[in-house]
């Protein structure tokens, strides 16, 4: 039945109706607009569904749109400019860049500023944060915004500079840390839900989304894990799932609301769309054959 929804996406990602999407919008509306339909494909690692018209399409909607910087108080964007529809954000960013990646176009020649972004926003604590009052207050970085940054840099194809091995050593610290999900100060979970696991994840974050990167991180760089970090998570899912398959434990974000276009270029918050392949792949309970490849690839690598 999956393939019938893959099907229809790229269908759906081929049409003049997710063009005209495109042409308003590169991001919004959540969740069927062609930003998620793409994007959810490469999470279920079908990156080969997606015209390449659309991957090209969604590059050059991102470069027409947003500005190269975070917004935030000390890099405002333009007067007139909305907060929410004409600026990126790192988890937003991570997020496509992933995506764009899989989908074949070579994002350090066509824009190497999203590479740059990441460098320049990390915070002191060695994550980022999406709050854009983090980066004038000095506020702690959110795990939400910064696995898909991590995951962008960790995939880079060539040999990593030293400013990049820095910004993944200092993130992977930063997960470290905090064993995967915690607080520093008292050991309890950051969100009950991170402890969930979830598909897809688009921005959201899970345990496993996290030994995944310390995994990729753990080949790319070479280093050891070290295992108290990991140890109480990597037993909880042996025990949870000891066939090996991952079963969707929550729906990814599926609460969430979106801006939504209305008359006259309006837009105003409402409730989220969706679309079949969606409404598939997050079925709680289900077997997700993605999800189930994330964790043999992380025992492969830390046991």
């Amino acid at each position: 039945m999956i393939e019938r929804w893959i099907s229809a996406s790229t269908a759906y990602l081929d049409s003049e109706k997710a063009r005209a999407s495109l042409a308003r919008d590169p991001y919004w509306p959540k969740w069927d607009s062609p930003w998620w339909h793409l994007t959810l494909l490469c999470e279920l690692d079908r990156a080969d569904a997606v015209p390449r018209a659309a991957a090209e399409g969604m590059l050059a909607a991102i470069l027409a749109k947003y500005p190269t910087y975070f917004p935030n108080p000390r890099e405002p964007l333009p007067p007139g400019k909305d907060q929410h529809r004409d600026g990126l954000c790192h988890c937003a960013l991570g997020n496509i860049a992933v995506a764009l990646s899989a989908c074949g176009i070579d994002l350090e020649e066509r824009a190497p500023w999203i590479r740059a972004w990441f460098l320049r926003y990390q915070l002191p604590d060695g994550g980022l944060n999406c709050d854009e009052k983090a980066y004038e207050s000095g506020t702690a970085s959110s795990i939400q915004s910064t696995l898909p940054a991590l995951e962008f840099l960790v995939r880079t194809p060539r040999a990593l500079t030293l400013a990049e091995e820095d910004f993944l050593d200092r993130g992977a610290d930063y997960l470290i840390e905090r064993r995967l999900a915690c607080r520093r100060n008292d050991g309890r979970p950051m969100n009950e839900d991170f402890l969930k696991i979830g598909f897809p994840r688009f921005y959201d974050y899970d345990v496993l989304r996290g030994l995944s990167f310390l995994a990729a991180w753990s080949r790319v760089r070479r280093r050891i894990v070290p295992r108290e970090a990991v140890a109480a998570t990597l037993s909880a899912l042996n025990a949870r799932f000891p066939d090996g398959r991952i079963r969707v434990e929550k729906a990814g974000l599926a609460a969430e609301g979106s801006l939504n276009p209305g008359e006259e270029g309006r837009w105003a918050r409402g409730g989220a769309g969706t679309f079949p392949l969606l409404e598939s792949a997050r079925r709680v309970g289900d077997v997700s054959a993605a999800l189930t490849r994330r964790w043999a690839e992380v025992r492969e690598v830390l046991g």
